[in-house]
């Protein structure tokens, strides 16, 4: 039995959580159902692995560089509460609920598969440190409610399974406004503030008459602005010295120096001119993450979306790819920032709320601002808002997703049982109301709650159906009076018919090439 677990933990903590071996494992097996030979198989999958350790990387950086933000966004507010961290809930989980998660996991993706075969969801969810997630939330939530470990394994790996092929489709038809086609599909558990972002933006815009984020109107002596990465970088310096003043003059220089002291290993600032370069440094480096995580998706969408085609055609009939939430940056570069940035203001709205009048009410813990949350499920958001309300949705919508990732998991908690004393809890959207619904679900105990959490899985596979059928399957719009709201699509999706390089257009100013001749 000893072997059964240690074998299924190295496939989960190994492979199956490791987004880049699994998607260049599912790229593999879609160019083999092509039929491709030997070296393009191999070429691909390592080329769809590098894309996504590129996305990694990238992540890896945004963290690295927001990490004394974070401190001194705390520090400025001297607010005490706690900070949303899936990876930090997740590995304290481990230590308890190990074996567990492991198996729901495993068996959630082979229901996922089962569920895409043979129903009209058609999605293929690839996020896999998200599967991890949601696997270790339902397994506390569930466990803690009393409810059996064999139960609830397979209880929860069904209730998984379900949620991996509904939630991409519940928001298939706003990303699909972003995308303008069907090639990918969002797979990440902040589906449900993607899909408040996108229904904000058609509120706030329903005539269509906000511009685009991407249309920004730039100055002839401030065009360098029109480039995202130097925008996205001249930005966060921006509200680095900012936070970094604030800090400063609050927590006075001995403790604000110490801010920078792991961020880039040459340890505190050592005067204020140096502790207000290492904030400029670090708004910079902010810039090259994002330019790192723009060249990653743009490298895996080369191999996986032609190699999705096998996979349609052999396995899951018109499977669709479910993929991380980066995957939709490029659509709307300038959404991203104006999302993040809005995000975290709705975060810090929230925070305000929940000190003022819902904590002492409810009993809620007070939720701090995370900035990494913020930036990839508000930078999302921000997209999907601009696709249905232009600036003015990229701007609510994020807004909105804020407050969903600062009320969602201070309710969170509740049902975490000892672990929501743990000083952190789960943070996208989804975990939220999921692990409420299956929380209070479970609290009868016995065979009543088993019933419950099955229904509670069947009307979201229910729905999910029924919005597969009703709205994407018959291409509704939801914001019919937003049209060019995607122009960067093409520029975000590259050519993957294989059969020629899609033509680069000039840079501005350059001269006209010659007539060819003959």
């Amino acid at each position: 039995m000893d072997v059964l677990v240690g074998i299924a933990q190295f496939l989960v903590n190994e492979i199956l959580s490791v987004p880049a071996f699994l998607i260049g494992i599912i790229t593999a097996v879609g160019l083999l159902a092509l039929r491709k030979n030997a070296g393009q198989v191999v070429g691909g999958a390592v080329k769809a692995t590098l894309g996504f350790m590129l996305i990694g990387a990238g992540a890896t950086l945004v963290v690295a560089s927001l990490a004394p933000l974070g401190v001194m966004i705390q520090g400025a507010l001297g607010a005490q509460g706690v900070v949303p961290t899936n990876e930090a809930i997740a590995g304290i989980a481990q230590e308890q609920f190990g074996a567990q998660v492991s198996w729901l996991m495993i068996l959630g993706f082979v229901v996922a598969l089962v569920l895409a075969r043979f129903t009209p969801l058609r999605y293929v969810f690839l996020t896999g440190h998200h599967i991890l997630f949601m696997a270790t939330m339902i397994t506390i939530v569930l466990m803690s409610a009393g409810i059996a470990s064999g139960i609830t394994v397979v209880l929860g790996a069904v209730l998984l399974g379900i949620l991996m092929v509904s939630l991409p489709a519940l928001a298939h038809p706003w990303t699909r406004k972003v995308t303008g086609d069907d090639s990918i599909a969002i797979g990440h558990f902040g589906t449900a503030g993607y899909i408040a972002a996108g229904a904000v933006g058609r509120a706030v815009d329903p005539k269509g008459k906000s511009r685009s984020t991407e249309e920004i109107k730039v100055p002839e002596g401030l065009r360098f602005l029109r480039d995202s990465m130097v925008a996205t970088a001249l930005s966060m310096v921006l509200m680095y010295l900012i936070v970094a003043i604030l800090y400063l003059v609050r927590a006075g220089s001995e403790t604000a120096f110490t801010a920078f002291a792991a961020a880039d290993g040459s340890g505190a600032a050592v005067d204020v001119g140096n502790y207000l370069m290492k904030s400029v440094t670090q708004g910079l480096q902010f810039g090259i993450a994002v330019a790192v995580i723009l060249f990653g998706v743009r490298t895996i969408l080369g191999e996986l979306v032609p190699a999705f085609q096998g996979i349609a055609a052999k396995v899951v009939p018109g499977a669709v790819p479910a993929l991380d939430a980066p995957i939709v940056f490029p659509y709307a570069q300038n959404a991203v920032l104006i999302g993040f940035i809005s995000s975290f203001v709705g975060g810090l709205i929230g925070l305000l709320l929940l000190g003022t009048i819902f904590g002492p009410l409810f009993g809620l813990a007070l939720i701090l601002p995370g900035l990494v949350p913020h930036f990839f499920t508000g930078g999302a958001a921000g997209v999907y808002g601009n696709a249905t309300g232009g600036r003015r949705g990229a701007v609510l919508g994020a807004f909105v997703n804020g407050l969903l990732i600062t009320f969602f998991p201070a309710l969170l908690m509740k049902v975490l049982g000892s672990f929501g004393s743990a000083n952190t809890t789960f943070g996208d959207a989804d975990f939220g109301w999921f692990g409420m619904l299956i929380g209070y679900g479970a609290k009868p105990g016995g065979l009543v709650a088993i019933l419950l959490l099955a229904v509670i899985g069947v009307v979201i596979l229910g729905a999910a159906i029924v919005v597969q059928k009703k709205l994407v399957d018959t291409r509704w719009d939801p914001a019919p009076a937003n049209v060019g709201m995607i122009a960067t699509a093409e520029s975000a999706t590259p050519d993957t018919s294989h059969k020629r390089f899609a033509k680069l257009a000039p840079p501005a100013g350059a001269p006209e090439p010659p007539a060819p001749m003959g």
